[in-house]
């Protein structure tokens, strides 16, 4: 059931200077509030073939709780699915995972992300795995999207399954929960660090601890490189 993607040039944006490690902070300008959209699971077997939904195993179609994938992720297990799905915010826990973009599919190109995102108004999922076997990423309040400034609400948040579940809620020292464009994009930041950052081509990364998260660096070491990655909007 994946969205077809129109690839309309980003524009107003190429004069913005990257997201560097070595940037200052900026004030939180605006921040976004995600618009619940629901999850509306069809009441038949029949009618999940067609939507092509992904139940994880070992729950039966009766659970409410359950999250429903698109497609199989080709990073998380259906355990760590069901525990991070734990920490959405109440109106998630049962929602429609819908893999917007992966690294597998769709190549290793910013640009690329941010237009499958376009259009999109609800909760997005970052999940990473390193070319250490590392697996972490972050929950967003909103769609990825080129930006002047940080958004994003309290909601936003990092993990790392390090190999057990963590994850690193907003601390309330600062509101740089995302910010991106054309040549990086990061979550959360203070003294000119990010929790978490990737380059352009998403490969390359760096995970610091920040005031915004007061998180652990999410990879064996700060710098990583990126195996897999793939985006899911929440609905």
């Amino acid at each position: 059931m994946l969205r077809a993607m129109h690839y309309s040039p980003l524009v107003n944006h190429l004069n913005e200077a990257p997201v560097s490690e070595e940037s200052s902070d900026e004030d939180d300008k605006e921040c976004e509030t995600c618009r619940s959209t629901g999850a509306n699971e069809s009441s038949s077997n029949s009618d999940l073939s067609a939507e092509n939904t992904c139940r994880l195993p070992g729950i039966s179609n009766e659970d409410s709780c359950e999250p429903i994938l698109s497609e199989e992720s080709k990073v998380l297990l259906g355990e760590q699915i069901k525990q991070i799905s734990m920490h959405f915010p109440p109106r998630l826990t049962a929602c429609t995972w819908t893999l917007e973009y992966s690294t597998m599919k769709h190549g290793t190109s910013l640009r690329t992300l941010y237009r499958s995102m376009q259009g999109l108004d609800c909760s997005t999922f970052i999940v990473i795995k390193d070319t250490d076997g590392q697996v972490f990423g972050a929950f967003c309040s909103s769609p990825l999207r080129v930006s002047d400034c940080f958004y994003g609400t309290g909601e936003t948040f990092l993990f790392s399954f390090s190999p057990e579940l963590q994850v690193f809620k907003w601390t309330s020292e600062n509101s740089f929960f995302v910010k991106g464009n054309l040549d990086s994009f990061a979550f959360g930041g203070g003294r000119g660090i990010f929790g978490l950052w990737l380059d352009g081509d998403l490969y390359h990364g760096r995970s610091h601890t920040c005031d915004t998260f007061n998180n652990d660096i999410l990879s064996k070491t700060e710098d990583f490189f990126v195996h897999v990655m793939e985006a899911w909007a929440l609905k």
